[in-house]
């Protein structure tokens, strides 16, 4: 479930990977992603949380070669909840896969655990005491975000999961308790394609998605 970005780190830095402040960006001409978004309370990007009135049009909805049935679950996700607005809902999970990446690397398990469902959550926090019990330390950046957009929608009697596909550059260096580099180099950025799925409770009186299952793009 998690293998997406814990076990890709694992495999490629330590036997891991997956804001608070985020930490430094590398000083490329590359798109900006937010250090963190004015959220409430409980730390949600602000874009997950708005209320939104209506569906867009049919071009909107970019999703490579399941458009037509996806594109009815979004409508009946959208009919069930008002909040629901998918240009708002992308740029919110664009957000909220930068903060989760950067929590998970800054070790912030209480960011993590406001972000994740239960389970999402326990194998993060795994992976960071896994790490920290070797005294090693993630030195990440999120490079930039090149695609964004719905790969698969449902809506289960009253939850409500949308799977978005996120490409992505990512520089990644692990270091040694002493801040010597392990593994990994900033200077070149890697692809990473992951597939991560949101849900909510469209009767909920909480606008709050969580992200619930991560995986392989």
């Amino acid at each position: 479930m998690i293998e997406i970005i814990i076990l890709a780190m694992i495999a490629a830095f330590l036997g891991l990977r997956l804001y608070s402040v985020l930490g430094q960006r590398a000083e490329h001409e590359e798109e900006s992603i937010p250090q963190r978004f004015e959220a409430d309370d409980l730390g949600m990007p602000p874009a997950l949380k708005q209320p939104a009135p209506a569906l867009p049009p049919k071009h909107a909805l970019q999703v490579d070669g399941l458009m037509p049935m996806v594109e009815r679950s979004v409508r009946a996700i959208a009919a069930a909840d008002p909040r629901f607005d998918i240009i708002a809902f992308l740029e919110g999970a664009k957000g909220a896969y930068a903060m989760v990446l950067e929590a998970f690397w800054k070790g912030d398990r209480d960011l993590l655990q406001e972000l994740c469902d239960a389970d999402v959550y326990a194998s993060f926090a795994a992976a960071i005491d896994a790490r920290e019990a070797q005294e090693q330390t993630l030195d990440n950046r999120l490079i930039r975000i090149e695609e964004t957009h719905i790969q698969a929608a449902e809506l289960d009697g009253r939850k409500a999961r949308v799977s978005v596909l996120f490409v992505a550059d990512i520089a990644a260096v692990t270091r040694d308790k002493d801040g010597n580099v392990v593994a990994g180099s900033l200077d070149d950025a890697v692809e990473s394609r992951d597939v991560w799925t949101f849900s909510r409770d469209v009767r909920s009186s909480s606008p709050d998605w969580v992200l619930d299952e991560t995986d392989e793009g």
